[in-house]
C-alpha cells in the first residue's frame, strides 16, 4: 500500500510544473528583449522590427557605432533595398530590350556579390559571421539606392553634359559612402595586415552596383 503511494505520488510530481517562460533578465542574451514575445500582439512586433531596420539605416547613413548592425543582424533591410534596387534598375517591361538588367540579374549580382564578399573575409580571417557581414553589406547599399533615387529623378528631365555630371558625382558619393561605411562596420573584423585585401572586394561590390546605377537611362 505504501509503495503505491509513492509511486503516485511520484507520478503527481512529474505531470506538474511551470510551463510559463520565465522573464529573467540574467540569463538573456545582449540585445534580446526583456519580455515575452510570444504574448506580444502583432501589431507591437511588427512595429519593433520596423523601427529596428530603420535605426540600422541611421547607422549607416551616420557610420558611428561600430556594433549597432553586427549584435542584432537582420536581412529584412537588405531585402528591402535589393527589391526596390531591382525594380528601378530592370530593363524596360516593353519587348525591346534597352540594355538594362533584368530583375534577377540585380538580385544575383546583389546577393551573390556580397556571399563572395563575406566568403573572402572568412578566408583572411575575418572573426564575424555569414550573415553578419551579408547584413552589413546589404544595409550599406542604402547611400547607393539614394543616389539612384536621385538619378532616376533626374533622368526625367532633359538630358544634357551638365545633368550627366550630376549624376555621376551622385552615384561616386553614394558609392564612397557606401564603401566607407563597410568598411567602419568591417573594418575590426579583419587582421590589421589584411585589411587591404578584404576591402579591395567591398569596393569592388559597390562599384559594380553603382556603375548599373550610372548607366540606367
Amino acid at each position: 500500500m505504501d509503495s503505491k503511494l509513492d509511486m503516485d505520488d511520484y507520478s503527481n510530481a512529474s505531470l506538474e510544473g511551470d510551463m510559463s517562460i520565465p522573464g529573467n533578465k540574467t540569463n538573456a542574451p545582449i540585445g534580446a528583449p526583456d519580455f515575452n514575445t510570444l504574448d506580444e500582439p502583432i501589431k507591437e512586433t511588427v512595429l519593433r522590427d520596423v523601427r529596428a531596420v530603420g535605426v540600422k539605416f541611421y547607422h549607416v547613413l551616420y557610420p558611428k557605432e561600430k556594433s549597432s548592425l553586427l549584435k542584432d543582424w537582420d536581412l529584412w533591410g537588405p531585402l528591402v533595398l535589393c527589391t526596390f534596387m531591382a525594380t528601378i534598375l530592370q530593363g524596360s517591361s516593353s519587348g525591346e530590350y534597352d540594355g538594362g538588367p533584368e530583375f534577377a540579374q540585380v538580385f544575383v549580382i546583389v546577393w551573390i556579390g556580397a556571399a563572395i564578399v563575406t566568403l573572402n573575409s572568412k578566408l583572411l580571417g575575418g572573426n564575424i559571421s555569414f550573415f553578419q557581414s551579408v547584413c552589413v553589406l546589404g544595409y550599406c547599399l542604402t547611400p547607393v539606392a539614394i543616389s539612384l533615387i536621385v538619378c532616376r529623378i533626374i533622368l526625367l528631365a532633359t538630358q544634357s553634359p551638365l545633368l550627366f555630371f550630376l549624376r555621376l558625382l551622385t552615384t561616386t558619393v553614394g558609392f564612397l559612402w557606401a564603401t566607407y561605411a563597410s568598411f567602419i562596420f568591417l573594418g575590426d573584423s579583419q587582421p590589421p595586415n589584411r585589411k587591404p585585401l578584404a576591402v579591395y572586394p567591398i569596393f569592388l561590390f559597390f562599384f559594380i552596383i553603382s556603375w548599373l546605377v550610372i548607366s540606367h537611362n
